[in-house]
């Protein structure tokens, strides 16, 4: 069936992105202190880490160059709020409940307006004068990026993938966010539009320490063998990353 083709695709594609980063994370400890401290450093040192795309797009890139970053971050963007609900399906209480609190904040805790998915598209709509699901000129790495995180989300054999994979967004993504803010306000984007970089240049340093105490160090304590699957489902997560960055660039020249 039409269903199973589909599936058969996905999971070629998924291990294809595990193949590439597998000899990587076998260099991942499974002592939770050990495993803590190699995760962590992802952050200085992991795939796409400190990439000059950012400071470049803070001090250099035009208006034309910014809408279609922008537009490139729309289309790699699965919403987290979704990931999160599918990963966390019969977690542990300690793991769900603070993936609930990250879910909360991402709906703008019950608050429409205040929902992280709809700012970013509704800055990318004022930005460009163009529907947020405009598909114009979009790169193939950005989509393989949001393919990859509903891939392991969906599909409860990548559970602890996924959970790998959420945990860096949240530990990798402020200073980043913090160098875009940085960008559209020098082009004169008012506060109001900017706030998604803004907020998440803030609050995902509170949610990268809750996801690192809460989620993957209980989990990696309690099951040691789930180490080297949350190390892929990171490095994927931060490989796929790269890789957009790395096509950003090409397009800028930089």
């Amino acid at each position: 069936s039409l269903a199973d083709l589909v599936m058969g695709f996905i999971g070629r594609f998924l291990e294809a992105e595990r193949d590439s980063i597998r000899q990587l994370a076998a260099m991942a400890p499974d002592s939770p202190d050990d495993f803590m401290e190699w995760f962590s450093e992802l952050q200085a040192s992991g795939p796409g880490q400190g990439d000059a795309l950012f400071p470049w797009l803070a001090s250099t890139a035009t208006m034309e160059q910014m809408r279609w970053f922008l537009a490139q971050e729309v289309a790699g963007e699965a919403g987290f709020d979704d990931l999160v609900a599918m990963t966390q399906i019969k977690l542990p209480a300690r793991a769900k409940l603070e993936l609930a609190r990250n879910y909360w904040d991402e709906m703008g805790c019950g608050q429409a307006k205040g929902m992280h998915g709809p700012l970013l598209e509704k800055m990318v709509e004022e930005l460009s004068n163009k529907p947020s699901h405009w598909r114009e000129d979009v790169s193939w790495e950005s989509l393989a990026l949001s393919n990859l995180m509903v891939g392991l989300a969906f599909n409860r054999r990548y559970a602890y993938h996924s959970l790998g994979a959420l945990g860096p967004i949240e530990m990798t993504a402020p200073g980043r966010a913090s160098l875009v803010n940085t960008g559209l306000k020098r082009l004169g984007v008012s506060a109001s539009d900017r706030q998604y970089f803004a907020l998440h240049a803030g609050l995902d340093v509170i949610h990268s320490a809750g996801w690192n105490a809460e989620v993957i160090l209980p989990m990696v304590e309690g099951n040691p063998w789930v180490a080297k699957a949350i190390a892929e489902g990171a490095l994927m997560r931060l490989n796929a990353g790269r890789r957009c960055f790395e096509r950003y660039r090409l397009q800028f020249g930089i």
